[in-house]
């Protein structure tokens, strides 16, 4: 896989930074790191990225717009989840999902399938 530029969406910093880690020791790069939907909504907006990695549940707050949004700007994303959600809408049924916690070997076969979807 290239490099990729890629926007994390993850409300626990320590959960972040080693997404982060995870992802500059596969030759990526982070855009930026976002701890809400209104701070992902942002950068969705500003784009700049390849792809994006969005955990589902954001301190009780769902990431649904923010899938929506990439989905409209044609960005692939990965689903993040802890395993404690409900199933995704339907719409975002066939998304890549990686489960928590990251790890590095599960990073790129869930990027890779965002890209093939």
């Amino acid at each position: 896989m290239s490099q990729r530029s890629i926007l994390v969406v993850e409300d626990e910093p320590l959960i972040a930074m080693m997404l982060e880690d995870f992802l500059e020791s596969l030759g990526h790069s982070v855009t930026a790191t976002c701890e809400s939907v209104q701070d992902a909504m942002v950068e969705a907006d500003k784009g700049g990225f390849d792809i994006a990695i969005l955990d589902v549940n954001l301190k009780g707050e769902s990431v649904w717009p923010v899938a929506e949004r990439l989905r409209e700007q044609q960005i692939p994303f990965v689903l993040a989840t802890g395993g404690h959600v409900d199933p995704p809408p339907a719409q975002f049924a066939n998304v890549p999902v990686i489960e928590k916690p990251y790890t590095v070997d599960r990073v790129t076969p869930a990027l890779d399938a965002a890209f093939a979807a």
